[in-house]
């Protein structure tokens, strides 16, 4: 386990680089926030007050695709007391709720969600240093795009794959491989930097080397206790090397 300062990007050491979206490069915990909380309101049985989730609730859940927050979310509200779920199967549930979510994150996609200081100079530095960009997200691929065209990444990537692209998610290797294969790069020297154990525990699996941002979700755990070759605080930091 490496630690913040022992990361260089040696310049030949890698062909390519694969980037996380959320907790990576955007902060994008508001835009769950008012997406869930709205589809909240809209599953509530009538005359029942809708559960409101906070930040560091929704923190816990994100970073495995939309499925698994919905469920997340859902499970989290069955244990509050007098949950506002509406009296039916809980395939049912889960089918009304992840539809109204979709509608809702589609609507607000964007609108409460910032770039982390250093992402864009980061970026810079990985192109500067001859490395192919892809992205690679959880997050539905058509999400992802319309996000990275409004915070002004898109021109940064030649791929952009999300958590429908492929057959299975991260941490499954899956999503890596292919996305090295798109890229025409070994996963050897195709760096995965991210900000959780998902995106670690998939780049060991693929055989990529990761790196780790100290300032993203990782499911509300400390990040510095997953396996990586390095932490940095900011993306900017590759400038250093």
């Amino acid at each position: 386990m490496a630690d913040s300062f022992s990361f260089t990007l040696n310049p030949g050491q890698y062909d390519a680089a694969i980037v996380d979206l959320d907790g990576t490069m955007v902060d994008t915990m508001g835009d769950f926030v008012v997406a869930l909380n709205r589809m909240l309101a809209d599953i509530a049985p009538a005359g029942r007050a809708a559960a409101a989730l906070d930040a560091d609730t929704v923190s816990r859940m994100v970073g495995k695709g939309s499925e698994h927050l919905v469920q997340s979310v859902l499970a989290h509200v069955r244990t509050l007391p007098g949950a506002a779920l509406p009296a039916l199967a809980a395939e049912a549930v889960y089918a009304q709720a992840y539809v109204s979510y979709q509608q809702h994150y589609a609507a607000v996609n964007g609108l409460h969600s910032n770039l982390y200081p250093g992402v864009l100079d980061g970026l810079r530095a990985l192109q500067q240093a001859g490395l192919k960009l892809a992205c690679l997200t959880n997050k539905p691929a058509a999400f992802a795009r319309v996000l990275l065209a409004q915070k002004g990444l898109d021109g940064f990537f030649s791929q952009v794959f999300g958590g429908d692209s492929f057959e299975r998610k991260k941490p499954d290797p899956l999503p890596l491989l292919k996305t090295c294969a798109a890229l025409g790069t070994a996963p050897g020297r195709t760096l995965m930097i991210g900000d959780s154990s998902n995106d670690a525990q998939a780049a060991r699996a693929a055989g990529c080397p990761v790196l780790l941002v100290t300032y993203g979700y990782n499911h509300g755990q400390p990040v510095r206790g997953v396996d990586a070759d390095g932490f940095v605080d900011s993306l900017a930091a590759l400038l250093e090397n």
